[in-house]
């Protein structure tokens, strides 16, 4: 253990090759040796970082990517939601579910009272298309950014889901 001390300390100092009698075969036991610490601390910060992730208001299991709501579909759509439709389908379906009632493992629902817009203003859904979202309700993990959408047809995808919000009693 002091050994290891001396070997840090001395990497700091810039008093290696002194300290450790320096050879081509140590020089590769310790690239060895560093490799391995490097590994085993990234790989038990990986399982750190997702035990601590917050999980608020939600109850869900995630791992079989089925439905996570149901949603009713209104009987018809305005004319600004047919063309958010059609965008969604293109940017956001394959996460979020074909009509915004997300995917157990993948995406949240969007069609769910969290997404109301008194919570998540259109605001937001401009925001967490242009930046991405870092995860902060759900357990999906965090959400990139989407690329090649304007604001004007993030706006489209937001008719799109307002209106099917509306027709599930979330207003």
């Amino acid at each position: 253990h002091r050994k290891l001390l001396q070997v840090l300390d001395s990497l700091v100092t810039g008093e290696f090759r002194t300290l450790y009698k320096y050879t081509e075969s140590n020089n590769m036991k310790l690239i060895y040796t560093l490799s391995i610490m490097v590994i085993f601390g990234a790989f038990g910060y990986s399982f750190w970082s997702n035990k601590n992730q917050s999980n608020q208001d939600n109850n869900l299991k995630v791992g079989n990517n089925m439905a996570l709501a149901e949603v009713v579909l209104p009987s018809m759509f305005s004319p600004n939601a047919k063309v958010g439709k059609l965008a969604y389908k293109i940017k956001c379906a394959n996460c979020h579910g074909i009509n915004a009632e997300g995917q157990d493992g993948i995406a949240p629902p969007l069609v769910h009272k969290i997404y109301e817009p008194s919570h998540h203003g259109d605001e937001s859904f401009q925001r967490a298309v242009s930046m991405g979202v870092q995860s902060h309700h759900w357990r999906f993990g965090n959400m990139p950014s989407i690329e090649d959408l304007t604001r004007g047809d993030v706006k489209m995808i937001i008719a799109y889901i307002r209106e099917l919000q509306r027709a599930n009693g979330i207003n």
